[in-house]
């Protein structure tokens, strides 16, 4: 039998807000996450945050590839920017620990999957910008921040052909979507590859034979039960993988 690859989660903290143990810190991943890479053929393993610079690249060096999971919005001084009024709560020390988890994963050559957040960290590490809310571009009219379930889409994605996304969806999908922040400027030697019809940033890439970096900016994760090419998706990025 193939080995199966072993796909790392970033985690968080999780922080209690009730009875004996409120302020005690857990660290945690939404199980969505574990859910999509054992149904994609992966082993999950969940890599708990820390502070830790040396430990944090030692992680790394134990998984085949790396999923960039959700979360806080993405410090603004990291993009050259002061807060502005309508940004959400911020978490630094994530910051910096999924950024080092995200450099040193591409320095090994392991395959990148960032998701909302994820696909936020990407941007920024690579020296893209965000827009700290919605409100402050005037072109977006799509409501990005479902009030429905979070395993029913909600707005449709073109997605550009010959891309990754393409091979999975062909040249629209639909998505869900939990966000209010949104990529501005794209890194550099990253290509679009999908965009809601408001001209909102839903993917971008940066793959060739020794290098694989996707970040979508929904939450396929949560869809892996209820649409194909969520759980797709996950499928094909276990399989690269397991080919790198």
């Amino acid at each position: 039998m193939d080995k199966k690859p072993i796909i790392g989660i970033s985690g968080s903290i999780l922080i209690a807000e009730g009875g004996v143990f409120t302020g005690y810190q857990r660290a945690y991943v939404n199980h969505a996450y574990v859910e999509s890479v054992i149904k994609a053929g992966g082993i999950p393993f969940i890599i708990p945050f820390n502070t830790d610079k040396e430990v944090t690249k030692e992680q790394i060096k134990y998984v085949d590839g790396l999923i960039l999971s959700g979360g806080h919005d993405i410090f603004p001084q990291l993009f050259g920017e002061e807060p502005k009024q309508h940004i959400g709560e911020t978490f630094l020390d994530r910051d910096n620990f999924d950024i080092l988890l995200l450099k040193t994963a591409v320095d090994q050559k392991k395959p990148v999957l960032g998701i909302c957040r994820g696909h936020q960290v990407i941007n920024v590490t690579f020296g893209g910008t965000m827009y700290q809310d919605l409100s402050y571009n005037k072109d977006i009219y799509i409501k990005h921040s479902q009030a429905t379930k979070w395993d029913r889409p909600t707005h449709t994605v073109e997605i550009k052909e010959n891309s990754f996304l393409s091979e999975i969806f062909g040249k629209e999908g639909l998505v869900n979507s939990f966000h209010h922040q949104v990529v501005n400027k794209v890194a550099d030697d990253f290509k679009v590859t999908a965009l809601s019809k408001d001209g909102v940033v839903e993917g971008i890439e940066n793959i060739s034979d020794d290098k694989f970096i996707l970040g979508v900016q929904w939450h396929p994760e949560s869809m892996i039960h209820t649409d194909k090419n969520s759980a797709k998706l996950f499928k094909r990025f276990v399989e690269r993988v397991k080919k790198n």
